[in-house]
This record gives C-alpha cells, structure tokens and sequence, in this order.
C-alpha cells in the first residue's frame, strides 16, 4: 500500500483559519455595501457576537472565523495523519 504524505498540522490550520476569516469579512462588507444578504450575516452573527454589515462587524467576525478555521483545520490535519499510520 502506498504512503501518503502528511499534512502539516500548524499550517493546515493557518491556511483554513485565512480563508474562513476572508469569506466572513468578505460576506460582512459585502452586505454592507450592497445592502444584501442580512439574513446571511444575522444566522452568522448569532454565534459570532458582534458580527455585522460594517467594517468594525466584519473585523470582528473575520477574527471569530480564523480561530474556527485554525481549530477546525488543525483537527482536521492531526486525525488525517493519524490515519495515514
């Protein structure tokens, strides 16, 4: 069976927690200044307290977002090298 290669766990982690911090500060601005999709940003801001249509909301959110996405990729890379054994 061949070996596949392992993940590197930190930077797996960095690099989600940056794409899931830009897609929420993106949909946050975006609202804003098209005034669309509230109800995105409200079912999202009820777990991220503070999150909002505006500028400050969308840094707020985008914060929330990378320490989900850091934890949620830095799980994911352990247990697929775990796998991998």
């Amino acid at each position: 069976m061949a070996k596949h290669a392992k993940l590197h766990v930190i930077s797996f982690g960095l690099a989600l927690g940056i794409i899931c911090a830009i897609a929420i500060f993106l949909t946050g601005t975006l609202a804003g200044i098209f005034q669309k999709g509230f109800p995105i940003v409200n079912a999202i801001a009820e777990w991220y307290i503070g999150y909002a249509p505006t500028l400050l909301g969308s840094i707020i959110g985008a914060m929330y977002a990378f320490v989900d996405g850091f934890i949620g990729g830095t799980l994911f890379a352990w247990i697929y090298n775990k796998l991998q054994n």
